[in-house]
């Protein structure tokens, strides 16, 4: 790891290995940040505004949007590896909600460390988004790491 942006590190792909770990990270899923995140990604569906609307649905309460998942997905990568890691690929599953009032969880596991056709070095992990329910969101990713030996 090399020092990238004040106070952050940048994993280089020589720094990966197949097997590891990518540590969890949690976060609070508030109301408002459900309501916001909404408002902000202009997805006025009501079952992320409305807990009635929700509850109609067979919910318990409001619930987080798509491009919430993304994000956070997102961030469980770039956590890990730093803020100069390019996301090629993202995949991921919605299997059930995670609502207001939860407490989030993403974590995963690298499957494979390679370099492409065009040189570009390459990881894939398999990530796991979830609250205390279990696993609500399975994704994996391919990411692009810097590599010392391209420098």
């Amino acid at each position: 790891m090399r020092p990238s942006y004040p106070g952050m590190l940048q994993r280089e792909w020589e720094d990966v290995t197949e097997g590891e770990e990518v540590p969890r990270i949690t976060s609070d899923v508030t109301l408002k940040r459900v309501i916001m995140d909404a408002a902000a990604t202009w997805d006025y569906f009501p079952g992320h505004h409305n807990v009635e609307y929700a509850n109609q649905q067979g919910q318990k309460t409001i619930y987080i949007n798509t491009m919430f998942f993304q994000g956070f997905i997102d961030r469980v990568i770039t956590d890990w590896a730093g803020p100069e890691t390019w996301i090629v690929r993202r995949k991921m599953t919605m299997q059930r909600s995670i609502y207001a009032g939860d407490t989030m969880f993403g974590e995963g596991k690298v499957t494979r460390r390679w370099v492409d056709d065009d040189g570009r070095h390459l990881v894939d992990i398999d990530i796991a988004i979830g609250n205390d329910d279990g696993v609500a969101c399975p994704a994996n990713a391919t990411v692009e790491l810097p590599s010392a030996g391209a420098r």
